[in-house]
């Protein structure tokens, strides 16, 4: 990763969100922008307002982050790199505020269901909220010691809220896989761990055009890590696939690979070519 970058990045979320957070760990150098959705993390890059965008991929509890994969295609940016986050949850609360007075934690639903076990043990009520950092914000601005918030370190800091319980989600392996997203290709550099090419592509209709587009990676050896596929414009006949290979288009196997996929589809589009997180696997 760039740690001496500067500039700016884009995130989805309010401050003190996870996405923050991987900002903070994949471009420690560089001003982090909040954004209310994706589509205007995107758009922030396009205009010149944000150098890159950090976009959540995949999280590995509760699978692809919805949206995301139809969006990136016609985004017009580039995958440069990947971050693995793992994803610690804590309860914060008003300072001063003991755990035996917390009666119940705000977060987003997909937290709360991350940390039922430790809600249960403490007989806390689970608060459905917006998101993980705007629920810290609500705890701080209601003043009320008897409501927590489940979010991240980072929230804590910015909302000026205590730690209670750090760490507390059931899956201990609990990571988000996010993509950082440039308006310009970076294809030329090579990761010490090894590269990753990211692609869509949509098969010809002709039999068995799926199984014989993908023949050519098993042939030569590519190891394929994703293959998903997605409704293309709310039809039930166009299908588009999102996949992820180990390698470098400019690899001998990699390039063959790709020639004998370009024969059976219709349309191959290169989202981007980056180093392997050292977290991959």
């Amino acid at each position: 990763m760039t740690a001496q970058a500067t500039g700016r990045i884009a995130f989805q979320g309010e401050p003190g969100a996870y996405s923050h957070e991987a900002c903070r760990h994949a471009r420690p150098g560089m001003e982090a922008l909040p954004c209310r959705t994706f589509e205007d993390a995107i758009e922030a890059v396009r205009k010149g307002e944000a150098d890159l965008a950090m976009l959540p991929v995949e999280n590995s509890t509760y699978g692809r982050v919805a949206d995301i994969h139809s969006l990136l295609p016609g985004s017009g940016l580039h995958i440069i790199d990947e971050a693995f986050v793992r994803v610690h949850i804590n309860l914060l609360a008003l300072p001063g505020t003991p755990l035996s007075a917390v009666r119940s934690a705000m977060s987003h639903t997909v937290l709360l269901g991350q940390c039922r076990e430790f809600l249960r043990g403490h007989g806390l009520k689970a608060v459905t909220g917006a998101d993980t950092a705007g629920s810290a914000r609500i705890v701080a601005e209601r003043g009320d010691p008897s409501l927590g918030a489940l979010a991240s370190e980072l929230a804590g800091e910015i909302y000026g809220l205590n730690v209670l319980a750090r760490k507390i989600e059931d899956q201990a392996n609990n990571t988000t896989r996010f993509l950082v997203m440039s308006p310009r290709p970076d294809l030329n550099r090579r990761g010490a761990g090894g590269m990753m090419t990211t692609f869509t592509f949509r098969v010809r209709n002709i039999p068995a055009a799926l199984y014989k587009a993908m023949g050519g990676f098993a042939t030569n050896g590519v190891n394929m890590t994703k293959l998903e596929s997605y409704m293309v414009g709310g039809s039930f006949t166009a299908t588009e696939f999102y996949s992820d290979i180990e390698g470098h288009p400019d690899d001998a196997n990699v390039a063959r690979a790709l020639e004998e996929l370009r024969y059976f589809t219709s349309a191959v589009n290169i989202l981007g070519v980056y180093p392997a997180d050292r977290r991959r696997g």
